[in-house]
């Protein structure tokens, strides 16, 4: 690991803190249905005649059965729009290229994907959707499916500090509220400084222009079927192309290129996603776009702890989040940073220095260098944003396995919107229960008793994704239509699979990439793992958000375990990497820690 590397993540933790403090009192002043909003008392009409014009009465709080109901029936309505866009896109305005209409298994894995936050593309954005597409349907539901989440943890923070109530609030003013007065004025300000930097935002067509000198380049060939050709040793066929000018694609960028990464949406406007110079032109872009991933969440542990009546919770959640976090930055950084055994082999110098990056440079911009890369790596797949600036198919065996393992830790390092704090309090639980069974106590966290229905609960929740990904990994390789998109043999195809359902079970949307996925078994498999990954996990939360809510709060007393200082932290930290270990190993050495293994050994011989 580099100083610049070591100097990076400092500021960026430095930088996170000092604007995510301030936005937690705001975010704070949001959960509360009532309470102006400082600074935006002049939307209060705006929000009072949405609701009416909806019919919602504000001040009638819900069970957590009307809660939940409520949010299915608004994210069920929501994939049929989305899908119904891009099955018309062709006949429907802004529609400069005349980009066709999207195949139906397609439209309905990116339709799942966007609705529930997760952002998996198994299409080229540029080359498949339009203007239209793009901001009405997909940003809409950038903004949503962002706002749902944020719902969800705040219903479950009322469960923890209502005193015997029934309700943990309405769903359609945590959703209004959650829009209106966070999301959209961070999206315009962020969309505004993104254009500064040279991202653009426009209406046009696309541009052809002239190049200097022809370039030839290989494309791989597809058969009548569409799927990529291969030789008798299993390798891609491919053939000689050569052009004289490009193609320029345009259109709205930064305003879905805002809230994408405010809302840990992920996903891109173009294919290569924030590696492409108009998604992400600058270095100082790129930092703020991954303070933007993690500012929420972070935002959200200082409302957590305002809420609670007690900051001190909020500090242990974001010291946990902060430890684990560090931790596996520093450890995909020193990955990337290492030689690479073959070339090494060969005398090939790779040693960093003020000539050179050092290190394993495939896959990644040259604008931002091993450093920057690795951080967003870390990043996105800590919140399950799934924007990414380099290739993770490139990344080194070990650096792999660190994204991979933060998606698996249920993507609650910060996490996404909403979801990773709701996530993490649910460790808290299962955490504050295993130190009940030790000391012999019936467990409590914030004066709500832990019982056997919140437990009940706490299991499904954790163990819903881990089925989903090991579930849909196993089917993928015994079948041959599983089989068929994988473009690596070996330990790295595994790696790649896993990868996938790993990154739709958990909502994340990032890919390995080395795999063929825009065909009907992978569009809807994912879709599944999508689907049930988000909503198979907000229900049961919301009915933990119900059941406590219910109970009295206890008053804290000497036998009461502290759930702020250094033993919680490290506990709820140690419960977080035990549960990942116990799910997730046998299948991360059948994969990365494979790989590695056999990367040395072809070095040595």
């Amino acid at each position: 690991m580099t100083t610049q590397a070591l100097i990076l993540l400092i500021v960026f933790l430095v930088v996170l803190l000092m604007l995510s403090y301030p936005l937690g009192i705001l975010i704070a002043k949001i959960a509360d249905g009532k309470a102006p909003v400082p600074g935006m008392k002049w939307l209060a009409w705006l929000e009072r005649g949405m609701y009416k014009l909806a019919g919602v009465k504000a001040d009638e709080g819900m069970t957590w059965k009307g809660y939940t109901l409520a949010l299915l029936v608004f994210n069920v309505l929501g994939t049929f729009f989305v899908y119904a866009i891009q099955r018309l896109q062709l006949w429907l305005p802004l529609n400069p290229q005349a980009m066709p209409n999207i195949s139906a298994d397609s439209s309905f894995n990116t339709a799942v994907s966007f609705v529930s936050n997760t952002n998996w593309q198994g299409y080229v954005g540029e080359g498949t959707m339009s203007y239209l597409t793009q901001m009405l349907a997909l940003a809409g539901q950038n903004f949503f499916s962002a706002a749902t989440g944020i719902a969800v943890v705040f219903a479950l923070i009322r469960g923890f500090s209502a005193h015997s109530s029934k309700s943990i609030g309405n769903f359609w003013v945590d959703l209004t509220r959650s829009t209106l007065y966070l999301l959209l004025p961070l999206s315009l300000i962020f969309a505004i400084f993104l254009m500064g930097q040279g991202v653009v935002q426009n209406f046009s067509a696309y541009k052809d222009v002239q190049l200097a000198d022809a370039v030839t380049y290989s494309m791989p060939k597809t058969g009548a079927d569409g799927q990529p050709l291969k030789d008798s040793r299993g390798a891609p066929v491919t053939e000689e192309m050569t052009t004289r000018t490009q193609t320029l694609a345009m259109g709205p960028v930064a305003s879905q290129e805002a809230i994408k990464l405010l809302g840990t949406n992920g996903g891109g406007f173009f294919n290569v996603n924030s590696a492409h110079p108009y998604e992400n032109p600058t270095p100082l872009s790129n930092f703020f776009q991954m303070i933007a991933i993690f500012l929420i969440p972070a935002a959200l542990c200082f409302a957590f702890g305002r809420m609670v009546g007690d900051q001190r919770q909020g500090w242990a959640v974001l010291a946990t989040m902060t430890l684990l976090f560090v931790v596996m930055t520093v450890g995909v950084m020193v990955a990337e940073q290492q030689t690479h055994p073959a070339l090494a082999a060969m005398n090939v110098d790779q040693a960093s220095s003020a000539l050179q990056s050092g290190g394993n440079m495939e896959g990644k911009e040259t604008r931002f260098g091993i450093s920057a890369s690795s951080l967003f790596v870390a990043v996105t797949t800590a919140a399950s944003c799934g924007a990414v600036n380099a290739m993770h198919d490139s990344l080194m065996p070990l650096g792999g396995l660190v994204p991979v393992a933060l998606m698996q830790f249920g993507e609650v390092v910060f996490g996404g919107v909403g979801s990773g704090l709701y996530g993490m309090l649910i460790f808290a639980i299962l955490a504050v229960f295993i130190a009940g069974l030790m000391i012999g106590r019936t467990p409590e966290y914030l004066g709500k008793k832990i019982q056997s229905y919140e437990m009940k609960m706490t299991s499904v929740a954790i163990l819903v994704t881990p089925v989903l990904v090991l579930a849909g990994t196993a089917i993928a390789v015994m079948t041959e239509a599983g089989r068929v998109g994988i473009l690596n043999p070996g330990a790295h195809g595994f790696s790649e699979v896993l990868y996938a359902f790993t990154s739709a079970a958990n909502n994340n949307g990032s890919a390995f990439a080395g795999i063929s996925a825009n065909t009907p078994f992978y569009n809807i498999m994912l879709a599944i793992a999508m689907w049930f990954g988000r909503f198979a996990m907000i229900v049961p939360v919301l009915a933990i958000a119900g059941s406590l809510a219910a109970k009295k709060r206890l008053e804290v007393n000497a036998g009461t375990m502290p759930t702020h200082g250094l033993m919680f932290i490290a506990l709820l930290a140690g419960t977080v990497v035990l549960i990942s270990v116990l799910n997730y190993v046998p299948a991360l050495a059948l994969g990365p820690v494979a790989e590695h293994l056999q990367m040395l050994h072809h070095a040595k011989n």
